[in-house]
């Protein structure tokens, strides 16, 4: 009996706090965990953000001096956030995300304790890399990696953790993630885009790529997820009914969505939004129990961080 007490006790908490956010304009909500323009213009000195968003439009660099006072300003807003860790966020050959968490803490030669954050750890760290996937272009021993900020995607608090998007690269300068290569790509892109651009308007100094993606995702009931073996030895279906060969299911396309799902797209929405991604789109997908997330179109860089 307690353990139902409890766990109705916990169901009532989420659904005070679901009701409470859910009054909250999204307008509001939007990016506040997030280190973006309008928190560098508060924390920020003018000459740093000024640095900042020459990085992000013209790939100037950020020179120690302002990024220090980058660091010291991202840090007391992550403070003030609740965060205690701050880490290199990327993207390594392995199919998933990667993070090293360091706390925002020091000890003074006299044996004090104090939060710090340098421009050296903002802009650059060296993981080591001897167990990520290499490609085969450098031996084991050769386990030097680098990961460098990347300015054009806000860092932002996840938990109680400062996440700066960076990239990956070898001691050698090889993209051993898969924001390096994108980076490359819209550049390239930008440049050809611009020069065909120019030829019929010559005010136009860049060209930015966007990219709308689509979240499409099963919601499984967890105690029928758990007496799966497949889904729980391996995460997916490898046993099951054979795929429907026409519209059989269709009449769940575009229904009515159902109170739980809803409700945890509510939840997952109310997430997004304070990460600063704009999503504005929810819907019933074709197969049963298959339902879709879409947001804004926004910069493509951004979009796949997002």
């Amino acid at each position: 009996m307690s353990t139902q007490r409890n766990n109705a006790i916990k169901e009532s908490s989420k659904r005070k706090a679901r009701s409470f956010v859910e009054q909250i304009r999204r307008s509001e909500l939007f990016g506040s965990q997030v280190f973006n323009e309008e928190k560098m213009v508060q924390y920020l000195t003018r000459d740093a953000y000024e640095s900042v968003k020459n990085a992000i439009f013209t790939g100037s660099k950020i020179d120690r001096k302002m990024a220090d006072q980058i660091a010291e300003a991202m840090k007391a807003w992550a403070l003030s956030m609740g965060a205690t860790h701050y880490t290199h966020w990327f993207q390594p050959l392995t199919g998933a995300t990667a993070e090293k968490h360091d706390a925002f803490f020091d000890l003074l030669p006299d044996g004090r304790a104090l939060e710090k954050f340098g421009g050296s750890q903002l802009v650059q760290q060296e993981p080591d890399a001897s167990s990520f996937p290499s490609g085969g272009i450098r031996n084991t021993f050769e386990a030097r990696g680098y990961t460098a900020w990347d300015p054009s995607s806000p860092a932002f608090i996840y938990g109680a953790t400062l996440c700066i998007p960076t990239i990956f690269v070898s001691y050698t300068g090889e993209a051993l993630d898969n924001k390096a290569p994108l980076l490359r790509a819209l550049h390239a892109v930008d440049q050809a885009a611009t020069g065909v651009a120019r030829y019929f308007d010559k005010s136009v100094n860049k060209v930015m790529a966007t990219l709308g993606w689509e979240q499409e995702y099963f919601l499984i009931d967890k105690a029928l997820a758990g007496s799966r073996p497949d889904l729980v030895l391996t995460g997916r279906t490898l046993v099951g009914q054979a795929a429907a060969k026409g519209q059989q299911l269709d009449d769940h396309y575009f229904g009515v969505i159902p109170l739980r799902a809803i409700n945890f797209m509510k939840d997952l929405e109310v997430e997004c939004t304070r990460l600063g991604i704009p999503v504005k789109t929810r819907h019933n997908e074709v197969a049963p129990n298959q339902f879709e997330l879409a947001p804004v179109f926004e910069e493509a860089n951004l979009a796949v961080d997002h």
